[in-house]
């Protein structure tokens, strides 16, 4: 069902109402930031070199909070601009990507939305990584791989101990129990006692931690020559 004259008046003044508002907070926002153009006009100090940069994180935040402020509502700005292209060119209330109907309801509570429900921006999780990436491959196997999948990102739990044994600030007497090296501090006991589990059912580590990697996540890694 088409949006009637009547819902396309309505949206158009709420649209026009967010603009008003937007563009208030935008000048205001910019003003501030003109007005305190530099740390030293913002916390009246005559220089900051004498003074740790601790001691200026509040005036730093507020700064930081600022910029993001006028960038968010510069975007919306942008995106109420393309809403009002949108009742212009006869697109208006239809979902960009598969071309349905809006709900009403749904343009009611944010007028300037290009897509329905399912595909929402919202729904789509942040994948983007930077340009370096494309060359560089994670030291660690599953650190973040299919994090575009998996609700959660895992990480090996044995990371601190492999990295640990090189030197750290903690000495024998932080630790329970007697050692011959300080090599064996950092040694995973469950992982000791698992191993040896196995090798009392003639299955080597190397074929039981091969059997634990998935097919999926096998195929996935190859891609990235991680297990190359």
């Amino acid at each position: 069902m088409m949006l009637s004259e009547k819902q396309l008046t309505k949206l158009k003044r709420l649209l026009i109402e967010q603009k008003r508002e937007l563009i208030g907070d935008v000048n205001t926002n910019e003003n501030e930031l003109i007005a305190r153009a530099s740390l030293r006009d913002s916390t009246d100090e005559l220089s900051t070199i004498d003074n740790h940069p601790a001691d200026l994180a509040t005036e730093l935040y507020d700064r930081e909070k600022d910029m993001a402020l006028k960038v968010h509502s510069d975007d919306l700005l942008g995106q109420i601009e393309a809403a009002f292209d949108r009742m212009n060119n006869g697109t208006y209330g239809v979902c960009a990507k598969c071309q349905t109907e809006i709900p009403y309801d749904r343009l009611q509570a944010i007028p300037y939305t290009a897509f329905c429900i399912e595909h929402s921006d919202a729904k789509t999780p942040a994948a983007d990584r930077p340009v370096e990436e494309q060359l560089l491959h994670p030291a660690v196997d599953n650190s973040f791989s299919n994090r575009e999948k998996d609700d959660e990102l895992q990480d090996n739990e044995d990371s601190f101990q492999i990295v640990a044994q090189y030197g750290n600030s903690d000495t024998p007497a932080d630790f329970e129990g007697d050692f011959d090296h300080y090599n064996d501090l950092y040694k995973d006991k469950d992982d000791e006692d698992m191993y040896s589990a196995l090798e009392i059912l003639h299955v080597s580590k190397d074929d039981f931690l091969q059997g634990q990697i998935s097919k999926e996540y096998a195929d996935e890694a190859r891609k990235h020559d991680y297990l190359d």
